[in-house]
């Protein structure tokens, strides 16, 4: 077993749930991701903010591309290790 973790990057509040939610039905993730709101620097204005989702992956089974293509979906993006 590994410590895997990716962190993918949405625009918004709306799309990071959506996120969380979609993963399980389309990655069967069983742990709830975690939502982490990501002020832009000098930025104090949540109109201002990225979200963060953070997923745990300790089996190692998600795949790079599939995490990549899926949240493109959302106007995201996969933060590389």
């Amino acid at each position: 077993m590994s410590d895997v973790r990716h962190v993918l990057v949405l625009p918004d509040r709306d799309a990071a749930e959506e996120v969380a939610l979609a993963l399980g039905e389309r990655f069967g993730v069983a742990e709830e991701p975690l939502l982490v709101r990501d002020a832009l620097a000098g930025e104090d204005d949540a109109e201002d903010a990225q979200w963060l989702v953070v997923v745990e992956d300790p089996e190692a089974r998600l795949g790079a591309e599939d995490l990549d293509a899926f949240v493109a979906d959302w106007d995201g993006w996969r933060e590389a290790p």
